[in-house]
């Protein structure tokens, strides 16, 4: 129906830093050698969709690259991993007795990472790089975009626009999976939340 936009969230595949569970926001790390050879299966039309957005972190752009190839996406540094400053690239356990990583942990939304960005600043962020998107959206037309991120970006949207409400952390976002939502064009316009939610995972087939 040309009256439904259906936008494709999905996240980058696994990275080293992933893999030994380090925080990664924009700081960037290679996919792992095992993600990229998986992705590398896979090869999907580009006719599933009709506009193609990215972060412009290169795990974003490698996962994209190896499921679509060449896709001239719209690059949006909006879409960014939140800043997790000085607690980029370690663990919890080099973290769990650090002051201000305690005092994070306890004030998620309110506190922010020394030299980072707070969730506020986060979600403004992403707001702003929401509604680029819907203006590329509505006014050329799309029906299906298909929007590459990262966990962080992904849970904030679905806690915003998702038909099903949940908390912030109960959304279930894994590494080269995502979730389709649904909207009617007028209601994206609005600003209202999706008509409805599937949850996407790679098929020798396709995504969905």
């Amino acid at each position: 129906m040309d009256d439904i936009v259906a936008v494709t969230l999905f996240r980058h595949g696994l990275t080293e830093e992933n893999k030994r569970k380090a925080y990664l926001g924009w700081n960037d790390s290679p996919l792992c050698q095992e993600e990229a050879k998986a992705l590398s299966f896979y090869s999907f039309p580009h006719q599933s969709y009709d506009l193609f957005v990215s972060s412009d972190l290169n795990r974003s752009l490698s996962t994209l690259e190896l499921l679509f190839g060449e896709t001239a996406p719209i690059v949006l540094s909006e879409l960014r991993e939140m800043n997790f400053g000085i607690f980029e690239g370690k663990t919890y356990a080099e973290l769990k007795n650090v002051n201000e990583y305690e005092q994070w942990l306890r004030n998620y939304f309110t506190y922010a990472p020394p030299q980072g960005e707070s969730f506020q600043k986060f979600a403004e962020r992403v707001d702003q790089g929401w509604e680029k998107i819907k203006e590329f959206v509505l006014q050329q037309g799309y029906q299906r975009p298909f929007i590459m991120t990262h966990g962080g970006v992904i849970r904030y949207l679905l806690n915003k626009y998702s038909n099903e409400e949940k908390e912030f952390w109960d959304w279930e976002v894994p590494h080269s999976a995502g979730w389709i939502l649904k909207f009617t064009r007028e209601g994206l316009r609005r600003g209202e939340r999706c008509i409805s939610l599937q949850a996407v995972t790679l098929t020798e087939n396709g995504i969905g």
